[in-house]
């Protein structure tokens, strides 16, 4: 970059993770001359970096580390001497982290995709001028993708520290396991990041504002989870509006109210607070460029992506929608073949998510609290883990598959599951949905024998009533 450098393209997309970098590589594949704007030292936004992958190599390495210390008495291997290394479990992390941010960036080469290091902003609808630590560069094109992503959402009345109080960031790299962490909010961040120093040896206390866990997923689903994680080891504290949380040396004290009024506090070494993310949307010139955004900070799209300024598009977390890795990607997918021509498609019915605590949890389409709330008819089948031969194998008698089926036609309108490998197991019926399948397409499909699979199929029998093992 230099200064007041200048190059035209035909699609620049502003920020590299899952939405931006996937759709640049799409919108090279179709001819389109793509650049890509990021001011971070590596490509990948949040979830390469500080997000999905290694807080799934920790959970991994967690899950590891537990079952070799409490688990394979019962598989007849017996082991002594066990220690936890902690700075190699972080090394192992950081190492995959680097390998596939590397692999985006080989990617970005691959495709001949230019790399415009800095901080972008958009200046009208047509140009993008990027200052990074070399000068300004500017470029023109025919589009703009803002795919900025998302950031840790502050809570009032709490002031981050970096080191004592902290965000999703720094809970992946603690150079010690807490005595106590109170996570601040029930939802995936904070359930699998406790989870993760749960296992390492931490005392955990999760303080939730709701009176349940995880929010928007199947409220039975839910109370079973919670039942299974307070087994685990995991405090919950329900209904509690956090206040405050004083530092003093290397002691935390939350301060909250209860539903009554009344005023508690939990002390602890660390507190994580993961209220959920919001739209990063400043100084990108969104206002200064007409760029509309809504109540909630979100930049406004119709259904092809667009904004209120002809040109100018939107994806993943900035936009209305689930905060997810492969919703992004997919938004991303559909809006470069709408630049170049073709007919981009997503289904927001069939977009899967997924917490990965273990068990995982994992949904697909809507809860049973969201049918009644329309008055929608639906039939139930649920099946629990327990009966399953390939369950009891590997030792994970613990779960249930729960279909929704739409009552007259018996199309899929939702799936939810709790147990080991439910992130694996609900693409089948992702799939499904995407294809208008009913409950009883499943149900005839055969499913190999033994595996985890047949519980999909045995609960989507339920449906009928009809499930073999139940």
């Amino acid at each position: 970059m230099t200064q007041g450098s200048e190059d035209r393209y035909d699609v620049v997309v502003i920020g590299s993770g899952p939405g931006g970098y996937v759709c640049a590589i799409r919108a090279a594949q179709l001819g389109l001359k793509t650049a890509c704007v990021e001011k971070d030292a590596t490509l990948g936004g949040t979830c390469l970096n500080v997000g999905c992958i290694p807080s799934k190599a920790l959970l991994e390495s967690s899950e590891r580390y537990e079952m070799v210390r409490h688990e394979l008495d019962a598989h007849g291997v017996k082991v002594g001497g066990v220690e936890l290394d902690l700075p190699t479990m972080l090394a192992r992390k950081d190492r995959i982290v680097d390998e596939l941010t590397g692999g985006v960036e080989m990617l970005f080469k691959k495709n001949k995709i230019h790399w415009a290091r800095g901080t972008g902003r958009i200046q009208d609808a047509g140009t993008v001028v990027v200052s990074g630590a070399s000068g300004e560069e500017v470029l023109r094109t025919d589009a703009i993708v803002i795919a900025t992503g998302s950031s840790p959402a502050p809570l009032r009345g709490v002031a981050f520290d970096g080191e004592r109080v902290v965000t999703s960031t720094e809970a992946l790299s603690f150079a010690e396991v807490p005595k106590h962490l109170i996570v601040v909010g029930a939802g995936v961040i904070g359930l699998e990041l406790g989870s993760v120093w749960r296992r390492l040896g931490a005392e955990v206390t999760v303080v939730e504002y709701l009176d349940r866990i995880l929010p928007g997923v199947d409220g039975e689903i839910a109370k079973e989870a919670q039942r299974l994680f307070t087994k685990q080891g995991i405090r919950f504290v329900l209904g509690a509006a956090v206040q405050a949380a004083d530092v003093a040396g290397d002691q935390v004290t939350v301060r909250y109210a209860d539903r009554e009024g009344g005023t508690h506090t939990i002390e602890g070494d660390r507190v994580l607070v993961a209220i959920g993310r919001r739209p990063h949307t400043e100084g990108l010139g969104c206002e200064a460029a007409g760029v509309a955004l809504d109540e909630r900070g979100r930049v406004v799209v119709d259904d092809h992506f667009e904004t209120s300024v002809p040109g100018v598009y939107a994806i993943g977390d900035v936009i209305r929608g689930p905060m997810l890795a492969h919703k992004a990607e997919d938004e991303g997918i559909a809006l470069a073949e709408l630049l170049a021509g073709e007919h981009g498609h997503l289904n927001y019915d069939a977009i899967p998510s997924i917490v990965y605590t273990h068990p995982e949890v994992a949904s697909v389409g809507r809860t049973e609290e969201e049918l009644k709330a329309e008055g929608i008819a639906y039939n139930k089948g649920r099946y629990k883990y327990g009966p399953n031969g390939r369950a009891k194998a590997l030792g994970e008698a613990e779960g249930l598959v729960k279909f929704l089926a739409d009552a007259e036609t018996d199309r899929i309108l939702g799936c939810h599951i709790l147990g080991a490998r439910a992130g694996d197991l609900i693409a089948e019926v992702a799939v499904a949905v995407e294809f208008g399948a009913s409950a009883e397409d499943i149900a005839r499909s055969v499913h190999a024998h033994p595996t985890l699979s047949e519980v999909v199929r045995e609960a989507a029998l339920d449906v009928g009533r009809r499930a073999l093992h139940k």
